[in-house]
């Protein structure tokens, strides 16, 4: 590959992921298999399926879930109690160790292009493109008005008898309803408590029977309206202030809350809500597939279901995510292709007229290979090329993989046109044997990455392509502005470090086997003066030689 692209990028091959401020990152458009909008449990759920399809799947997540009130989750089985941030950064992990991105942004809407596939504008003007997308946007609380009940929502404040039931037991409840749907859930916080008072803030539509029941079991019945939720010292509730002036005393408060479905960014498709059947609200209707009546348009979670909890939402984003995958893989056996999600990505990025990088050879790599006696080189992710056209020129037999098809067409055109000899090997670092069964004496890999494996596949083909006494060299950009956090609703990243194996990670490989391993050189610092470069940004350089075995 090469410096100064065109045009900002993350690299399956290679690539310059984002190296400067906000400000100066030009817009991308990625193209994947699946772009899933929502990273809480369905969503993140559904992304792990199709992920260990090995299809390319973007996660865009604007980190406002439903349950984000809630300082716990309950009925979640392994993981009773835990916070919700918990189990959402325990399958980010989990996806991003199967190669899928996770990227912190927003979905502005969602389109169709003249070729079936959807595109995905982002905040920050970045794009997806995608054969498919997967809705995880969960619903909207529309709270009563009602002083007090928005300060105190999940938490004093609460609404479902299975998310919190539990934690209220015994303890005085005024569970006021506002709704006729909201009296559903009284008798069971009647079975939780002896102390419940049920006020009814608006009684259109109740059901007087159940309203005459719950008065007759014991229940407390008031009518009349809600003035506020009385709170102590420390936020917490203590009451339930009546329009009359009167106080009922609490130590939580119920409200049923009405419910929308965060769908709005699905307009441009011509998808619109449904109203609930039980008339407190909307939702996204889908087929027994996850499927909504737009082909190739899914939803999956609470933006379907309100009453689904967060291991039901988890559940239902697997389901949908099987059958997508399912789908996908039925076009693609009609097709006759097996088209890998990275190289569908990498192969757009080359396809076009425009050159994506310089030209020029990285500085770094011309300042550390220079006083390397020529030999046998291995350019992984090569790019258009540069590095191993660089290396030929001086001397070096030189492979060069990429795993895009386009990249290494370009690369065998330039070597031809300057009467080089360089040997192309199409294919994914992730492969079984990316390399055959040569080794070398300089493996280069200049601002590339490549997916993440459970196996670490990858790390250990990159690793075992170093011949004994041979050189590794990994460049990459600093990973720590990479991984800064930003604001999603001006901004959405275009580049998940963690899905891909990045310099840090290999070198803590080599650090693990010294007996292996000799690390020259593993530290952040500027480029060179005078390499081939028309900026300076810092490198995080990693340079370790294979010890030669007596």
């Amino acid at each position: 590959m090469s410096e100064h692209p065109a045009r900002c990028g993350h690299s399956t091959s290679s690539g310059h992921p984002e190296q400067a401020g906000p400000a100066s990152l030009p817009a991308q458009e990625r193209h994947c298999d699946v772009a899933v909008i929502g990273g809480s449990a369905a969503g993140l759920a559904a992304a792990l399926q199709l992920a260990r399809q090995r299809r390319g799947v973007v996660v865009v997540d604007d980190g406002t879930p439903r349950n984000a009130p809630a300082a716990h989750m309950h009925g979640y089985l392994g993981y009773e109690g835990a916070a919700p941030g918990e189990l959402t950064s325990a399958g980010r992990e989990e996806v991003r160790a199967h190669g899928g991105d996770v990227l912190p942004g927003r979905v502005l809407g969602v389109s169709r292009r003249d070729d079936g596939r959807f595109r995905l504008d982002l905040t920050g003007g970045h794009a997806l493109v995608a054969r498919q997308v997967l809705a995880a946007t969960g619903l909207s609380d529309e709270l009563p008005a009602i002083e007090g009940v928005a300060e105190g929502w999940g938490r004093g404040v609460i609404h479902c008898p299975f998310c919190h039931g539990f934690e209220v037991r015994d303890q005085r409840l005024v569970q006021i309803v506002t709704h006729p749907l909201g009296l559903h859930s009284a008798p069971l916080f009647r079975h939780l408590t002896k102390r419940l008072t049920v006020v009814l803030h608006d009684p259109t539509g109740l059901d007087e029977e159940v309203v005459e029941a719950l008065a007759a079991s014991g229940v407390g019945v008031e009518r009349g309206g809600v003035a506020r939720v009385v709170t102590g010292p420390e936020g917490e509730v203590s009451g339930v202030e009546m329009s009359d002036g009167r106080t009922l005393e609490a130590d939580a408060v119920v409200v049923g809350a009405r419910f929308r479905a965060r769908a709005d960014v699905l307009a441009g498709v011509g998808l619109s809500t449904t109203p609930h059947p039980n008339g407190a609200g909307d939702i996204l209707a889908v087929d027994a597939s996850g499927e909504t009546d737009v082909p190739g348009i899914y939803a999956a979670g609470n933006v379907t279901d309100p009453s689904l909890q967060v291991l039901p939402s988890a559940a239902h984003g697997s389901q949908v995510g099987a059958m997508m995958a399912f789908r996908l893989a039925e076009e693609d056996l009609r097709a006759g292709v097996r088209p890998s999600g990275a190289e569908v990505e990498w192969d757009q990025r080359y396809g076009g007229p425009d050159r994506a990088w310089s030209g020029n050879p990285n500085g770094t790599l011309v300042h550390e290979v220079t006083d390397l006696a020529p030999g046998r080189a291995l350019d992984v992710g090569t790019g258009e090329g540069a590095d191993a056209l660089w290396l030929a020129e001086h001397g070096w037999k030189v492979t060069a993989t990429d795993i895009s098809g386009n990249a290494i067409a370009r690369v065998g055109a330039e070597a031809e046109r300057r009467g080089l000899s360089v040997d192309l090997v199409h294919g994914d670092v992730n492969d079984p044997e990316p390399f055959g069964t040569a080794t070398f004496d300089l493996v280069s890999l200049q601002y590339g990455s490549f997916k993440r494996t459970p196996d670490r596949r990858g790390l250990r083909g990159l690793l075992g392509a170093v011949a004994p006494g041979g050189t590794l060299l990994v460049v990459h950009h600093d990973p720590a502005v990479m991984r800064a956090p930003v604001d999603v609703a001006t901004r959405t990243r275009g580049y998940d470090p963690e899905a891909y194996v990045g310099v840090d990670e290999i070198a803590e490989a080599l650090a693990a086997d010294p007996d292996t391993w000799h690390v020259e050189t593993h530290e952040t610092r500027r480029r060179p003066p005078g390499a081939a470069s028309v900026h300076h940004v810092d490198d995080v350089v990693l340079r370790a030689t294979r010890r030669r075995q007596d």
